[in-house]
């Protein structure tokens, strides 16, 4: 008990110092530079050094106690950065998936959805006179063939379905539960704790994995938006704030994507043995009418 409880001790440590000290205190140090320098002076380095001179020549930082002190006040400073810098992330990965409606998000739905009906039309249209072509063994059959997959993919960038949601991530993630719907007729949402339980412990410490990613990538957005507001004392914090907040909606996509892609997986090579396990037979694989029979029994026959 011992050994796990130093164990554990030393992850929570690691932990705290990963996540919270480390970050918090680079962005101390980025704001104390931001401070001195300003924006008139953002490329003096001998300012800097006057200043950082001015410190260590004070009387207090020749004093053991004084300059205990203020490494506790620093961490503990870094401590409360992190906390706070974290909590923003944690609303930001929430607004990424199920943003509150309201005028903007509203409109930014709207938007979206335009978009997706326009390059659905045109997909659709593009579709069809390439089928159309290629019966009548048309000469530019294959180009017209490689123009509708083209938009295709191009209404595929917009969302796989319809859109809901005001951002991409948020159309990513739940596209399985409406894509798995529309194939097999099985809600998801009432299947997915079923699912969970019967996946093998690889597949689970794949969907956990890139949703820790996803958390991670919400996170380092709540970073750029602490660096972008150094920026209006000091501009080279906003350049990092940018790169930054490039960086991590790069992140968020990819763990969004990969972790819908991953839970769509999940459902297709494990339904049917659900199924079996409630006692549905699926002797012909998954259908409509198994999905909608496992849909019955986990909702315990509610609609």
């Amino acid at each position: 008990m011992n050994a796990f409880l130093n164990a554990l001790g030393g992850k929570l440590a690691e932990r705290w110092l990963a996540l919270l000290a480390v970050p918090g205190l680079i962005y101390l140090m980025t704001a104390a530079v931001a401070v001195t320098l300003g924006r008139r002076h953002w490329h003096d380095a001998g300012r800097l050094r006057a200043r950082l001179d001015a410190l260590s020549g004070a009387p207090g930082a020749h004093s053991p106690g004084t300059v205990v002190l203020a490494a506790l006040a620093v961490l503990a400073g870094a401590a409360a950065t992190g906390a706070a810098v974290q909590a923003v992330g944690t609303w930001l990965e929430k607004a990424w998936l199920t943003a509150p409606r309201g005028p903007i998000t509203t409109w930014l739905t709207r938007r979206r959805l335009r978009r997706w009906q326009a390059a659905d039309s045109a997909y659709r249209t593009a579709l069809v006179a390439a089928g159309r072509a290629t019966i009548a063994g048309a000469d530019d059959a294959d180009r017209l063939t490689g123009e509708a997959e083209r938009l295709h993919a191009a209404r595929d960038r917009v969302a796989l379905a319809a859109p809901r949601h005001p951002f991409w991530t948020g159309d990513r993630v739940t596209a399985p539960e409406r894509r798995v719907w529309r194939a097999y007729r099985l809600d998801l949402a009432a299947a997915w704790p079923h699912l969970w339980l019967l996946a093998p412990d690889g597949a689970r410490a794949e969907l956990t994995a890139a949703r820790a990613a996803f958390t991670s990538a919400a996170r380092l957005l709540a970073w750029s938006a602490a660096y972008l507001a150094l920026g209006a004392w000091w501009w080279p914090a906003a350049v990092i704030g940018l790169l930054t907040a490039v960086t991590a909606v790069g992140r968020g996509r990819d763990a969004a994507e990969s972790f819908a892609d991953l839970t769509e997986a999940l459902a297709d090579l494990h339904t049917k043995p659900l199924a079996e396990t409630l006692g549905i037979p699926c002797e012909s694989g998954l259908t409509r009418e198994v999905g909608a029979a496992l849909t019955r029994a986990l909702s315990k026959g509610g609609e």
